[in-house]
């Protein structure tokens, strides 16, 4: 039924594109705002082919179709999307631009949502496509809209006032430092098009994105620190507007398309990455001058004042507790081996409500078990839900938003059996410890100021390219402040393959997640990740600025799954003082058999 279901979609879209005059049009996961994650009214991927991963992209012509997904979704996009309806395609090594060549005659006009993609997007596909006579046309509406019968509607939830006590910097203070921004760079005004950026500079957030607390708005910032707010009116209240102030105009969303043909002569400022190519177009058609300059709002947002990291450490707090709990939990209960995928995510989400703050949970849980570990970004549904098989690996990757911070963590554990006997292999041994010696040199690098995260990379994956096996994903994320859980610009990945953010400086006050892995496929999965924090180092006679990482996150690590033999004795001692902190951090919050257990896990190696 689900692929009849898809099938008819498919058929439908087809028919709009027919009425349209189109030979094709390319489906994106994406908002008008190029967020990662986005409302359900912009799930149109989804809802046409049934994928439920968070990047990829489909095109549709009138008699073929294709999926394009990259390496971390190559089993997910056969489970979920119908061979018989789209062949699969895998990103980079296949390209848009060279399906469409090979695909659609000359003469051809594939559509597209212009404000679902970059500038950049359209013109990498229009270079290549163009010389065979095929035109990449922009839709005045989008057609899966006109076949989507029950499309929800955008959230109409109310946009809320972050406290200066969490920012720790006022609205005006931000405004101040991107006017002085436009005068320096000779701007009129900036567009700040990425939801957590407005959030960011207006100190506001809101319920509008599952798990990423913003609101659906935009902003143009001008060079006088004035700024104008394009939000839904009925997201707007009286608390909201006397936040923001006179110099702040609070607009209809409505009428932002509008607001770019009003710098007819004037120099405007708009993120390549972030700002839709409508929004371009609008205003070269409204005579304005603008640029494509990195939003200075994202570098800005990316630095954590004191306040922010303070915050961020009362949450990594109670957090740490959550998550030791509910580690308890599933210790003493999946033995039994009635302890399923969904029910463990849903109890961790208990023990993170009940510490009484809990805003949301900052993504979809990953509650992986056995091969489904061996999967990076697995998401459990009702579909793929098994039970945690007794002697396996557990993957749990989680975390949670709170007013103050952001968490995110990744621990792999070991599931016994109801007799004990159950014990991990020395290959799952062997690779969790190599994770873990890489995690453990992350967390104690020191590196000179003008470090980026390409060259930190290799400090991870060290001790699994000595056995021969490595990790197709990043090493580390930036994290937002109560905001996304992804976060630009800042990154640890490896330099190569286009990986934006790598070339980042890394700057004291940015957050960074460390999560090396290793991946099995159809047996298991490991993960270890903490946040940490970069911050200043003073070496003695030091010749320059040097950084480190101030780990955020304290959870305890799993002794079943560590091979001490295979760690150095500073390795040890990193994580014998590990489990030190862990414990003097947590043991205030547990008591009974949650503290005894967290005794128990942090005892030295």
């Amino acid at each position: 039924m689900l692929m009849q279901t898809h099938e008819a979609r498919l058929s439908a879209l087809r028919e709009e594109l027919k009425r349209r005059d189109l030979t094709g049009f390319v489906v994106p996961i994406s908002d008008e705002h190029m967020s990662e994650y986005v409302g359900e009214y912009a799930q149109r991927l989804g809802w046409l082919t049934g994928f439920g991963g968070s990047a990829g992209f489909a095109v549709v012509t009138l008699d073929q179709a294709a999926m394009f997904v990259d390496g971390r979704y190559t089993v997910q996009v056969r489970d979920q999307v119908d061979a018989s309806l789209y062949e699969y395609r895998s990103i980079p090594s296949d390209s848009l631009g060279e399906w469409l060549k090979q695909n659609t005659p000359s003469g051809s006009r594939i559509g597209y949502d212009a404000w679902l993609h970059t500038w950049k997007w359209v013109a990498a596909v229009e270079n290549v496509v163009e010389p065979a006579g095929i035109a990449m046309v922009p839709v005045d509406s989008n057609p899966i809209d006109a076949v989507w019968q029950d499309q929800p509607e955008p959230s109409p939830e109310v946009a809320i006032v972050h406290q200066d006590e969490f920012a720790g910097r006022s609205s005006a203070e931000k405004r101040a430092e991107i006017a002085d921004w436009l005068v320096q760079e000779g701007h009129d005004a900036v567009v700040v098009p990425a939801l957590d950026s407005v959030a960011w500079l207006l100190n506001i957030r809101g319920n509008d994105v599952t798990h990423t607390p913003v609101a659906l708005s935009y902003v143009i910032a001008h060079k006088d620190g004035r700024a104008d707010l394009f939000i839904a009116p009925e997201k707007v209240t009286p608390e909201l507007t006397q936040h923001l102030g006179n110099a702040v105009t609070i607009r209809d969303r409505d009428q932002f398309d509008a607001a770019l043909s009003e710098f007819s002569g004037k120099s405007v400022s708009v993120d390549p990455d972030f700002g839709a190519v409508a929004i371009a177009q609008k205003l070269r058609a409204g005579g304005a001058n603008f640029v494509f300059k990195q939003d200075p709002t994202i570098l800005a947002k990316a630095v954590k004042n004191p306040a922010e990291q303070q915050g961020h450490r009362d949450a990594q707090a109670r957090d740490g507790a959550a998550v030791s709990r509910f580690l308890r939990w599933l210790e003493l209960t999946a033995p039994g081996g009635e302890v399923d995928e969904l029910t463990a995510a849903a109890k961790l989400a208990e023990f993170r409500a009940e510490t009484g703050v809990l805003r949301d949970l900052s993504f979809d849980t990953i509650s992986a078990a056995a091969g489904h570990a061996a999967l990076p970004h697995y998401k459990v549904d009702e579909d793929s839900n098994i039970p945690i098989p007794p002697g396996s690996i557990y993957l749990v990757d989680s975390g949670g938003q709170y007013s103050d911070g952001t968490t995110d963590i990744t621990r792999t554990v070991w599931i016994g059996s109801a007799d004990g006997s159950a014990q991990p292999t020395d290959e799952m041994r062997d690779r969790n410890t190599r994770v873990l010696k890489g995690h453990i040199q992350i967390a104690k690098a020191i590196f000179p100021q003008g470090t980026n995260g390409g060259q930190l990379d290799i400090l991870a994956r060290q001790y699994l390219w000595e056995a021969g096996v490595d990790y197709a994903h990043g090493t580390g994320h930036g994290v937002g402040s109560f905001l996304a859980v992804h976060e630009g610009p800042q990154r640890i990945a490896k330099p190569t393959g286009g990986q934006a953010g790598t070339n980042q400086e890394l700057h004291a006050g940015m957050f960074l997640s460390n999560e090396p892995g290793y991946y099995k496929p159809d047996a298991f999965g490991i993960r270890i990740e903490n946040l940490v924090l970069v911050e200043d180092r003073e070496i003695a006679d030091a010749e320059g600025k040097y950084l480190g990482f101030e780990t955020l996150t304290f959870v305890p690590l799993d002794r079943k799954l560590i091979d001490a033999s295979l760690l150095t004795t500073s390795e040890i001692a990193w994580v014998d003082a590990y489990h030190d902190q862990v414990r003097a951090l947590l043991s205030p919050q547990l008591q009974g058999d949650d503290l005894a257990w967290l005794e128990r896990e942090c005892a030295p190696l």
